[in-house]
């Protein structure tokens, strides 16, 4: 089986990572953070989300966190803009990306953002044409692309439409998301295979959390599609707030060990990786979420 020889990844800790965290983060923590995933190697870094500090509070310090990274030539800054409101207060900020979050099923959608999907993607459509018209690159997420926590199972049907929808307004790249974890192999290849029927291969990537250990065989069952591009967090960072239990992405650190073993680059050194989300772990005041920076730091004690 071929696989892909590179693959880029996104670390999203920064933003998808920390925005659950009940605890507030301070700024130089988030800071810290972003700076030691550049030393690892990571050329794509979800920094903040612009929205309203009522709703997710942990990221009401969005422009500080901007201000004070020390920019990498080469690399990508993303953050969250979900309305015209959030994209104009992240213009300030030079974002390299701006990311917006359509959801594959009805009743997430109206759960989370309070409108239906149609609504949503016309909700996008002004800050996507901005962001274009000032150089901006957009990234699309399709949440819960393979099961719901309100409506169950996901139609790829669904899937495909969401697609089709974010193509229409402009948005350039489109990530598949198992939100919640539920997705096993073959129907996160049927996600995938949905979106690709409006987007090339080269336009989109996964983004699995790890709720039920399925993150690392949906990474390799998109491998084996030629998806080369995948959203991950480090230390296992994040979950859902919308979905009872659900546990964090899959940690960096755990995709990468996996595609070192297979002989596929990703430019990223993974002890120094580790020791990211040792810093950010040691921050929250518990052990990282990853088996493969686990082993490691046991190793490094024995």
């Amino acid at each position: 089986m071929k696989y892909p020889s590179r693959v880029k990844i996104v670390d999203v800790a920064p933003r998808d990572g920390l925005q659950n965290e009940k605890a507030p983060v301070p700024a130089e923590v988030k800071i810290g953070l972003v700076h030691r995933l550049q030393d690892a190697g990571l050329k794509e870094i979800e920094v903040t989300s612009f929205v309203s500090p009522k709703w997710v509070p942990q990221m009401a310090d969005a422009a500080e966190v901007m201000a004070g990274i020390e920019r990498r030539p080469g690399a990508r800054y993303s953050v969250l803009t979900p309305n015209m409101k959030g994209f104009e207060a992240a213009l300030a900020c030079r974002p390299d990306e701006i990311v917006v979050f359509g959801a594959a099923s009805e009743a997430f959608s109206h759960r989370n953002i309070n409108c239906s999907i149609a609504e949503s993607i016309e909700r996008f459509a002004p800050v996507v044409s901005a962001a274009r018209e000032h150089g901006i690159h957009v990234r699309g997420a399709i949440s819960v692309a393979v099961g719901c926590p309100y409506e169950g199972e996901v139609s790829p049907a669904n899937v495909e439409l969401v697609a089709r929808l974010m193509k229409g307004i402009g948005v350039q790249h489109v990530g598949v998301a198992d939100t919640i974890g539920v997705g096993t192999p073959l129907k996160v290849q049927r996600a995938l295979e949905a979106a690709l029927k409006h987007y090339d291969l080269d336009d989109v990537s996964g983004h699995f959390h790890d709720t039920y250990g399925q993150a690392l065989g949906n990474t390799l069952a998109a491998l084996q599609m030629g998806v080369w591009q995948y959203d991950t967090s480090c230390a296992g960072l994040g979950g859902c707030p919308y979905a009872k239990g659900a546990t964090g992405n899959v940690a960096t650190e755990d995709v990468v060990y996996m595609l070192h073993g297979m002989g596929i680059a990703t430019g990223i050194d993974l002890d120094k990786l580790v020791d990211a989300g040792k810093y950010i772990s040691d921050f929250l005041r518990r052990p990282p979420n990853s088996r493969a920076a686990t082993a490691l730091l046991n190793k490094r004690q024995g």
